[in-house]
């Protein structure tokens, strides 16, 4: 698990730079692009990618486009007013394989955090810590924050799978 080796801080630093490219290309694309995956912080610190609106209280890290959020299958109905640039196919295409390697970024690295998430779970019944011998609900308490660990990592992994397929 990831955790162990940087705070919430210092992964979402990590993250940063990749979703700012993605929030850029989201909103040069316009229209063209598919309603985006939206990442949140929860309150335990957990990063999750949604394209539905989350559980009341999370933070959201990213998503908007152009200032708007945009949600699942919404479009927008406004015209596209006179003059407004146009962008050729090619330029489109290198925004769309930017973007595609963005979200295969993060696919990788949800892919490996989960790995290290099963691992750690050890298919739901890993070696109890020494302290946790002598207390049961301290055992209990961690197999539970591990299987969440593990359910956060899997959703993550199909929500990036799922915008992927809508790339082109």
């Amino acid at each position: 698990m990831a955790a162990k080796h940087c705070s919430p801080a210092a992964k979402w630093c990590a993250h940063a730079l990749c979703w700012c490219v993605l929030a850029g290309v989201a909103s040069l694309a316009g229209a063209q692009t598919p309603a985006p995956v939206c990442k949140y912080l929860d309150a335990e610190g957990n990063v999750h990618y949604v394209n539905v609106a989350p559980e009341r209280g999370w933070k959201k890290i990213s998503c908007d486009i152009g200032g708007e959020t945009v949600r699942s299958g919404a479009r927008s109905s406004t015209p596209t007013p006179a003059g407004f640039p146009k962008v050729d196919a090619d330029t489109q295409r290198g925004r769309d394989d930017v973007r595609r390697k963005v979200l295969n970024d993060e696919l990788a690295t949800e892919a490996k955090l989960i790995a290290d998430a099963r691992a750690e779970y050890g298919d739901g019944a890993p070696p109890p810590l020494p302290e946790e011998q002598t207390n049961a609900q301290r055992y209990a308490d961690r197999l539970a924050k591990l299987r969440k660990s593990v359910t956060l990592h899997e959703k993550n992994v199909e929500a990036l799978r799922k915008e992927l397929a809508t790339l082109r």
